[in-house]
């Protein structure tokens, strides 16, 4: 009996054995759609055919369509379409199918038949060719196409990972600032705060005398043209002029911006943190007077729970430097902090021959009308530290900055109440007062878009936070945003260190 089972056995695993192919999966099925990812890497600078062999099985494509053909200023006969079907990698391809490009509209979903058709660059641009029109079918309409914000330094960076999709340039701005006879034809070179992107309007579109304006969002499909050496030189192209959505024709000018500071110094903290600032223009302090406050959002810190005052909080949490004397001219550096005035703490280089426009003790002496005397201005606990330059010296749970930074993000910050309580901000390379996409009001930190903050650095080591950036004071922007170097101090370290390259430079 046992034999017989045995036999019985090896009979069956040899028949199912023997009906297996080997290498393949027993039941898998291809999908007919090859991601826009996989068919995109099929491409290595020479035109393929593509066939369901390369296409590793696949013979199809699907996607939303992303163009519209009735602003005028797509390609002419280019039917662009974006999915993220692979790793949930968004990317895009376009198409010349002709005239019939313009029967499809954004957020068609559509299914395309790729037998036959050639991949290959064509002005720059990767497409599919030798695709009919008979080969695209329209499954649905009006799916919705979610903004892609991109900032412009990582589409420069990458221009084919971009190519083909919709992407929106924030906060887009023009150096010089427009005429008011300036409109959108021809090419611009748009600033978002990371790089220039040449924006592209055809002198045909229906939307090409529109005005230029101060301040936009920049919704629009990013095409290839052929650089030198092989370059690929990304453009933006609107499709109609609703991808144009003015945010402000208002210019407010930063009188100070916040560029370093250091939060922890080798040693004692106690007297010895400051804050390194920048006139972008000639200030006399006695007529017009500024201050600087800090927040610690450490959970030691009283009164504890969201800051009903806001910057005005006092306590532990927040604390005031007045700024009523002195002077500091246009693109100098000045500084306001302890009275120990070294650049890393008790017995380090004196920084004394600086512009320091207000000082003093705040271990023994409380800030200037809020602020409870302390032994460290700054949180060194991970939670949030933020500090706020404010023009005057009245600062109450309505004043809003002229700028402001936040280092971390820990701590009780943000609540949308009833009533909201909140440390604000103002616009800046940041924060947003009003997000950009939504148009939403967020006048908080931790509020909406507003997340970004600076990296906290190692304690009691002695860093100094380098914020590089080039600020143009003439457009009130800055048009190369502010990055964080951490600079590590010694007790011999010179002013260079800190005020040399790499700092924020005025333009």
């Amino acid at each position: 009996m046992k034999k017989i089972l045995l036999y019985t056995f090896l009979l069956f695993s040899a028949a199912f054995i023997g009906s297996c192919k080997k290498g393949n999966y027993p039941g898998g099925m291809v999908s007919p759609y090859i991601g826009l990812y996989d068919l995109r890497n099929l491409y290595r600078g020479a035109d393929v055919t593509l066939n369901t062999e390369n296409m590793l099985g696949s013979n199809k494509i699907t996607g939303i369509v992303v163009s519209d053909h009735s602003g005028g200023n797509m390609p002419a006969g280019l039917l662009v379409l974006q999915d993220k079907r692979r790793l949930a990698e968004l990317r895009g391809i376009s198409i010349p199918i002709g005239s019939d490009a313009a029967k499809y509209m954004p957020g068609d979903s559509i299914i395309v038949n790729l037998e036959g058709g050639v991949l290959k660059r064509i002005d720059g641009t990767l497409q599919i060719t030798n695709v009919p029109s008979s080969a695209v079918t329209r499954v649905s309409s009006g799916k919705t196409i979610p903004a892609n914000r991109v900032p412009a330094n990582l589409i420069l960076a990458n221009p084919d990972k971009y190519e083909s999709t919709l992407v929106a340039i924030v906060k887009g701005g023009f150096d010089p600032l427009p005429a008011p006879t300036d409109v959108l034809s021809g090419d611009k070179i748009l600033n978002d705060g990371f790089g220039d992107l040449n924006l592209h309007t055809e002198s045909t579109a229906n939307f090409a005398s529109k005005q230029l304006p101060v301040m936009a969002n920049y919704y629009g499909i990013i095409f290839n043209k052929p650089g030198t050496g092989g370059q690929l030189i990304p453009q933006q192209r609107p499709r109609t002029g609703e991808d144009v959505v003015v945010l402000s024709s208002e210019i407010e000018i930063a009188p100070i911006i916040i560029t370093g500071f250091i939060s922890d110094v080798k040693g004692t903290d106690g007297n010895y943190e400051y804050i390194q600032l920048m006139a972008t223009k000639d200030i006399n302090f006695v007529a017009t007077p500024y201050s600087v406050v800090v927040t610690n959002n450490a959970n030691a810190s009283t009164p504890t729970g969201y800051p009903a005052n806001g910057w005005a909080t006092g306590g532990m949490r927040t604390f005031k430097f007045n700024l009523n004397s002195g002077a500091a001219a246009k693109g100098t550096f000045f500084y306001v902090g302890g009275a120990g005035k070294t650049i890393n703490g008790s017995g380090s280089t004196s920084m004394s021959t600086s512009n320091w426009i207000r000082a003093f003790n705040y271990t023994t002496t409380d800030g200037d009308g809020f602020g409870t005397k302390t032994g460290g201005l700054f949180a060194n606990s991970g939670n949030a530290s933020g500090l706020a330059v404010f023009a005057g010296t009245n600062i109450t749970a309505a004043s809003k900055p002229i700028d402001v930074l936040f280092v971390a993000s820990g701590g009780s910050l943000y609540t949308a109440g009833p009533p909201a309580m909140g440390y604000r901000i103002t616009n800046t390379d940041f924060y947003d007062v009003t997000n950009p996409i939504t148009l939403q009001n967020q006048p908080f930190y931790a509020n909406g878009s507003n997340t970004l903050c600076l990296a906290y650095t190692t304690a009691d080591l002695g860093y100094f936070y380098v914020l590089g950036g080039v600020y143009n004071a003439s457009l009130g922007r800055w048009i190369k945003a502010r990055t964080q170097t951490n600079v590590l101090l010694s007790k011999t370290s010179v002013l260079s260190e800190i005020e040399g390259e790499g700092s924020t430079t005025l333009k």
